[in-house]
């Protein structure tokens, strides 16, 4: 398919992402086009290795929320079974059986992270953007990440969960989230896999005492009452995404702390149907990038407004 480059070249699977227009956004039948070739390979003695990159200015966006949103319009399918087959995609590249190599570069954001760090071995350049930016279309860090975002050290997850904020990929081999910094790409485009050290500020503390605790009210009052300027241009982002979305965010970052990343995507099925039957999917995607107008209309104007209930909802409780 033309939205996937796949070959096998001297015993190594090579897929690249190849919708550049759309920063590599996975379709539906991206996401079931790259199932079903990694399920191939695993049985296959001419493929020794995988290695996927993405072709143009990033290695994946995500996961193509309009074609999301326009299922949950059309009313004619159940969104959630897009969700199951990307969860599925995931789930079967963090077991693959087969030495598989990401190679990260550009924009790393949603889908993008999860199809990529879940892996064994990943690669990203230094000046790559990588985060969870959900909560600005009225959803939550999905596709298993709050597994990882739940156990880097400090409060790092819950900033990046909550402000949908980015690091860069000098910052996301420093906390972990990757196992390689390449120092550039090669003519191809990809990682040229030289491992550099990473010259970039101690970030591990950031805000660490304001977004510890389970009171998302008291943690953005903390936020907007700080000195420091990180901290309050944290609380800004945070006051800009939906309301829904963050506390429920927090709420499942605290949960998947004791999960296993299995009981990660078994939650994150749970939210699915739960956030797209809800109006700030909708609104979210479309203030962000349909009309562009950055100015969503959420289902609660502030955080204050939200009760225990509303949250314990999302989670089926």
């Amino acid at each position: 398919m033309p939205d996937l480059m796949m070959s096998i070249e001297e015993n190594t699977g090579q897929i690249r992402l190849n919708r550049p227009q759309a920063l590599n956004a996975l379709t539906g039948a991206m996401i079931d086009g790259l199932f079903e070739q990694l399920t191939d390979w695993v049985d296959s003695p001419a493929v020794e290795r995988v290695v996927i990159s993405g072709q143009g200015r990033a290695f994946c966006a995500g996961a193509d929320v309009r074609e999301l949103r326009n299922i949950v319009l059309a009313g004619t399918a159940d969104p959630v079974d897009f969700l199951c087959r990307e969860y599925r995609l995931d789930q079967l590249i963090a077991s693959y059986p087969k030495p598989l190599q990401m190679r990260l570069h550009g924009i790393v954001m949603g889908g993008g992270c999860g199809l990529s760090l879940h892996s064994q071995d990943r690669q990203i350049t230094a000046d790559a953007a990588l985060g969870m930016p959900e909560t600005i279309i009225g959803l939550w860090p999905d596709v298993g990440m709050l597994y990882e975002l739940s156990r880097l050290p400090g409060e790092v997850g819950a900033y990046l969960a909550l402000t949908g904020l980015t690091v860069s990929g000098a910052e996301a081999y420093q906390l972990g989230l990757v196992d390689v910094l390449a120092d550039d790409r090669d003519e191809s485009g990809r990682p040229a896999g030289q491992l550099v050290q990473p010259s970039v500020p101690d970030r591990l503390d950031w805000c660490a005492t304001t977004l510890a605790g389970d009171d998302i009210v008291a943690m953005v009052e903390a936020l907007e009452g700080s000195g420091d300027p990180i901290c309050r241009a944290s609380a800004a982002a945070i006051r800009q995404r939906s309301p829904l979305s963050v506390a429920t965010s927090l709420a499942a970052l605290r949960r998947a702390k004791a999960m296993t990343l299995k009981e990660v995507f078994a939650q994150d099925l749970q939210l699915g149907a739960f956030f797209l039957g809800q109006p700030d999917f909708v609104e979210g995607v479309r203030a962000q990038l349909i009309d562009r107008d950055h100015q969503p209309h959420w289902s609660y104007s502030a955080l204050e407004e939200l009760t225990p209930a509303n949250i314990a909802a999302a989670f089926g409780d």
